[in-house]
């Protein structure tokens, strides 16, 4: 190859014109030039390669834990004395702790004066205890007509009628006829079956009682959609309603001073016994 070269190089110098001699040899100056940075470039990047220790960057793994959301408190926990549904409140919670005293005192017999809700208690309980323990829901859940209406039959200004207070499309979903000629939400048998299969389904869809018991009041839609928005899976920790932020404790209230009047200044005969062997009769 460099015999052709000088070959090449003997022909130019010995047969060209000077001009043509002049371009040729600035032409190989400046490739030359290219071509000894290039070659510089590239005897650098290697050997910064080859002294480079290339380091292992560790990678850091993330296992996916499930973790177990605490929202449901037992009724064993010494710091919890009310409870609902066996879901106890979270009393060491001075929040919860505060609103349960006031909404207790709302219900006692200072601001009551009347034994009204226990001669219903008694009246209607022997009726829906044992529908309720037939469909699985637990006993607590007979204090919410109690809570709702203050077991007055009627229709409210909402259109919401019964012991339950039922709405019209929600009676009729769960086989509850509401016509002109027939309303069975006024039915204490009937609306108790609807009423026991509606929260069995909101338990389904919440899993917990007390979610349960505030859908009831406000709606499985209204209480999902603060759930999502709030990030919250606890009732006592979520910003409500005041109805629905209260009907919990409403719940717990109610059950207080009808299973320990005398201990909220209700008269002692006025604290509802159980039957036993109950007949759920229309």
């Amino acid at each position: 190859m460099f015999d052709n070269l000088n070959n090449v190089w003997y022909l130019c110098i010995n047969f060209l014109p000077n001009v043509y001699l002049m371009e040729i040899k600035k032409m190989m100056k400046k490739h030359l030039i290219t071509c000894s940075v290039i070659l510089v470039l590239a005897v650098i990047f290697k050997l910064n390669i080859c002294s480079t220790e290339t380091k292992k960057i560790p990678v850091k793994t993330t296992t996916n834990t499930h973790q177990i959301l605490r929202y449901i408190y037992t009724v064993n926990d010494a710091a919890n004395d009310y409870s609902f549904a066996d879901e106890a409140l979270p009393q060491n919670d001075a929040k919860v702790n505060r609103k349960l005293r006031v909404i207790m005192k709302k219900h006692d017999y200072k601001n009551i004066q009347s034994n009204i809700l226990h001669v219903k208690a008694e009246k209607w309980f022997p009726v829906i205890e044992p529908i309720l323990k037939r469909y699985g829901i637990p006993d607590d859940f007979k204090y919410l007509p109690l809570v709702e209406s203050g077991l007055k039959e009627g229709i409210s200004p909402k259109g919401a009628a019964g012991l339950w207070q039922f709405m019209p499309g929600t009676a009729r979903t769960y086989g509850l006829k509401v016509n002109k000629g027939k309303d069975e939400r006024l039915n204490i048998r009937k609306a108790t079956i609807a009423a026991c299969r509606y929260i069995k389904d909101l338990h389904d869809e919440f899993k917990s009682w007390t979610l349960a018991a505030a859908a009831y009041n406000n709606g499985s839609i209204k209480l999902a959609k603060a759930m999502r928005a709030q990030k919250k899976v606890n009732y006592f920790r979520m910003h409500l309603n005041k109805e629905t932020g209260s009907y919990v404790y409403n719940l717990v209230a109610m059950k207080e001073i009808i299973d320990k009047p005398v201990k909220h200044g209700y008269p002692a005969f006025y604290a509802y016994q159980p039957l036993t062997d109950l007949v759920a009769y229309n």
